[in-house]
């Protein structure tokens, strides 16, 4: 029972972590469980000390609390930019590979048109020299003059 540690010291009494310190009478208690902050009329919380002596209640629930928000808000941060980096770096790929595509769609018609002027060049060299053959007639014989 914590009400035996009453009168000694703060460290005896907050060996057993059911129990709180009061300053103000010096006395050891239960910590009241069903309540989740001990009220005024029991001790109050500049004067309460649970789990170490060195602080008082009051300042170890703001800490908590600032660390827990702390935690709350990082974490809050990390989600949403590590959301707005996957959204940012999806549209970035897409404009890489339309962009991909459309230089090999250039790429494609160049060459058809390379391919093209390659043919129309050829055959007027035929054409010079008597090798094209008539579309009419694709078999007419060779003749030498």
């Amino acid at each position: 029972a914590c009400s035996e540690f009453s009168q000694k010291s703060c460290d005896e009494c907050l060996k057993n972590v059911s129990c709180l310190w009061c300053y103000t009478n010096n006395t050891c208690i239960d910590y009241p469980v069903r309540s989740i902050l001990p009220p005024s009329s029991l001790c109050s919380l500049s004067n309460a000390r649970w789990g170490v002596c060195w602080i008082n209640f009051e300042a170890l629930i703001i800490a908590i609390a600032v660390v827990a928000g702390l935690i709350l808000v990082s974490v809050t941060v990390c989600c949403c930019y590590c959301c707005y980096c996957r959204r940012r770096s999806r549209s970035r790929l897409d404009e890489e590979e339309e962009q991909l595509a459309r230089k090999r769609e250039e790429r494609r018609l160049q060459s058809l048109q390379r391919k093209h002027e390659r043919k129309l060049k050829h055959d007027e060299i035929r054409k010079k020299y008597g090798l094209l053959q008539d579309s009419d007639n694709p078999y007419s014989r060779f003749e030498n003059e």
